[in-house]
């Protein structure tokens, strides 16, 4: 598995995160979104209309991703954890969506780095690895 297991409890229960791409005319894009994090570490993300959306457009066009759940915990102490996950993606038109409601399209996100902070330590603990 690529993520610790205190990254998938994470994981499991933030629930949307935001995942940005770039045209392929250099502009960047960035949307809230819900996903699901499949076994083999993948993460697939859904949405209404989503042949039709530009992040979608711009996965198909070859666009790297990068895509981050986080949560701030409390202000007093600040505290804060969250995930961003780098890699390529796939436009995926017939796969079953993260939610029922969606159209059979999704972006699949393949992680090549994985930057993490306030989930496996304190909130200003960053670790970043790449993946295998």
């Amino acid at each position: 598995m690529t993520y610790t297991t205190n990254e998938q409890k994470f994981l499991a229960e933030a629930g949307i995160g935001r995942l940005a791409t770039v045209s392929p005319d250099g502009v960047v894009q960035n949307n809230p979104t819900n996903y699901r994090v499949n076994s083999d570490g993948t993460i697939d993300i859904g949405g209404m209309r989503m042949r039709t959306s530009r992040k979608y457009r711009n996965v198909e066009a070859g666009s790297r991703v990068s895509f981050v759940v986080d949560q701030q915990v409390s202000l007093d102490p600040y505290v804060i954890r969250g995930i961003e996950v780098r890699g390529t993606a796939a436009a995926l038109d017939d796969e079953e969506p993260p939610f029922r409601i969606q159209e059979r399209a999704v972006i699949r996100i393949h992680p090549d780095r994985i930057i993490s902070w306030g989930i496996d330590g304190d909130s200003f603990d960053f670790t970043s690895r790449a993946c295998e």
